[in-house]
C-alpha cells in the first residue's frame, strides 16, 4: 500500500497577505471611487478562500455516473456533455471533414510585437489549401492568450503523477473559484481536439523548445491519455480513492487516438528538427496517426539572418511556402483515408503490456 505523501504546499495567505494580493488587480485610479464595493467584494472572495469554495456551483451526476447522487461542478459537466456530443458529431460519417490548425507563435499584431508571426501566416496558407478541398478548417490562435483579455490556459497540476485516474478528462482542476483560477479557454480547446478529423501544428522554436503557449496546451491534454472521465469514481481530488483505482488496473483510454496529424516547425538558428520529433512523438503516443513524410516539416526560415527582415525572407523562400501548403495536402489526404477505413491503425488492436 503506497501512501499520499504531505508536505510541499504553503500555510494559506493572511488576512492581510490576501488582501494585498486581490487588491493588485485592482492599480487603475478607475477603481478608487469604488473603495466600498471593493472592500465588498473583497469580503466575499476571502470568505470563499478560507473555505476553498472551488466549485461554488454544482448539480448531481445523475445516470452515467459510478455515484449519481456526487456533486459535480456545472462548469465540468456542461465540458463533458459538449464532448459527448463533439465526438458523436465527429464519428458520424456523414458529417464533413474536420482539420484543427494550431497557430502556436505567441505573437501578433494586437500586442508588444506590433507584427503577426509567419506561423499565422502558414496557418492561413493551411486554412486556404484545406478549404479547397472541402474539408473545414478550424484555426486556433494560441496567440490570443497574449492579447484577448483575461484569457488564460492554465498549467497542468501534474494529478497524474499521483495517479491517473485522478486525472479526469475533460480537465477538472479548473475553474477554481476560490483560487480565482478562472477563465481558462481549455474547455473549448478540448471540443475543438474532439470535433477534429486531423490536427496541424504550425510552431516557431524558441529556445529550442515550442513557445509556452503551446507547451500550456499539451500539457493540459494530458487528460486526453488516459484520462478518467468519471470524477465521481475519485470522489473529486480524492488521492487515496484514485490510487487504489489504478491499483486495480486502469485502461488508459485514448480520448483523441484516429486522428491524422500534420507539423510545420520552423527556426532561425537552432532546435527544429528535435523539437518536431518530440512533437511527432507526443502525438503519436496519443494514437494520432502520421500523415507521412510530406506531412512533417521542419525547415529554417532565414538562417543565421536578420530579425527585422525574416518576413521578407520567406515571401522569397516560394519553396518553403510550398511545402507547408503540402503538409495540409497530405493531412487533407490522410483524413479522407482514415474517414474511408483505407489506414489501419495497428496498435488498437495490440495489447499493451506496460500501459500508461
Amino acid at each position: 500500500m503506497t501512501t499520499v505523501r504531505k508536505g510541499q504546499a504553503p500555510a494559506k495567505l493572511g488576512r492581510n497577505e490576501f488582501h494585498l494580493q486581490f487588491r493588485r488587480t485592482f492599480q487603475d485610479p478607475g477603481y478608487d471611487a469604488l473603495e466600498n464595493e471593493l472592500a465588498a467584494i473583497e469580503a466575499v472572495a476571502w470568505d470563499a478562500y478560507q473555505d476553498g469554495r472551488k466549485a461554488p456551483r454544482t448539480v448531481k451526476a445523475g445516470p452515467g455516473f459510478a455515484d449519481p447522487d456526487y456533486d459535480l461542478s456545472i462548469d465540468w459537466k456542461a465540458a463533458r456533455d459538449r464532448l459527448l456530443e463533439a465526438e458523436q458529431h465527429q464519428k458520424n460519417p456523414d458529417t464533413k471533414s474536420r482539420i484543427l490548425i494550431i497557430n502556436a507563435s505567441a505573437r501578433n499584431d494586437g500586442t508588444c510585437p506590433g507584427e503577426i508571426s509567419k506561423s499565422w501566416r502558414m496557418s492561413e496558407m493551411a486554412r486556404e489549401i484545406i478549404e479547397a478541398e472541402g474539408i473545414e478548417a478550424d484555426i486556433l490562435d494560441l496567440s490570443l492568450i497574449n492579447s484577448d483579455y483575461d484569457r488564460h490556459i492554465h498549467p497542468c497540476k501534474g494529478c497524474v503523477s499521483t495517479a491517473m485516474p485522478l486525472c479526469h478528462w475533460p480537465c477538472s482542476c479548473y475553474p477554481n473559484h476560490a483560487e480565482r483560477q478562472v477563465n481558462d479557454w481549455m474547455n473549448e480547446i478540448y471540443e475543438r481536439w474532439v470535433l477534429a478529423h486531423g490536427v496541424i501544428i504550425i510552431t516557431p522554436v524558441y529556445w529550442y523548445q515550442t513557445p509556452g503557449v503551446l507547451k500550456q496546451m499539451i500539457d493540459r491534454l494530458v487528460c486526453a491519455d488516459g484520462g478518467n472521465p468519471d470524477p465521481t469514481s475519485t470522489q473529486g481530488k480524492k488521492a487515496e480513492i484514485a490510487k487504489q483505482i489504478e491499483r486495480d488496473g486502469w485502461e488508459y483510454p485514448k480520448h483523441l487516438a484516429g486522428r491524422a496529424f500534420g507539423l510545420i516547425v520552423h527556426g532561425d538558428v537552432a532546435g527544429i528538427e528535435g523539437v518536431r520529433r518530440s512533437l511527432s512523438g507526443w502525438l503519436e503516443w496519443m494514437g494520432l496517426i502520421s500523415s507521412g513524410s510530406f506531412g512533417q516539416l521542419n525547415r529554417f526560415i532565414g538562417y543565421y539572418e536578420s530579425y527585422a527582415d525574416s518576413h521578407e525572407t520567406f515571401d522569397a523562400d516560394h519553396a518553403v511556402q510550398e511545402e507547408a501548403r503540402n503538409v495540409a495536402r497530405a493531412v487533407a489526404i490522410a483524413v479522407g483515408e482514415v474517414r474511408a477505413g483505407r489506414v489501419a491503425v495497428a496498435s488498437q488492436d495490440l495489447k499493451q503490456p506496460r500501459p500508461k
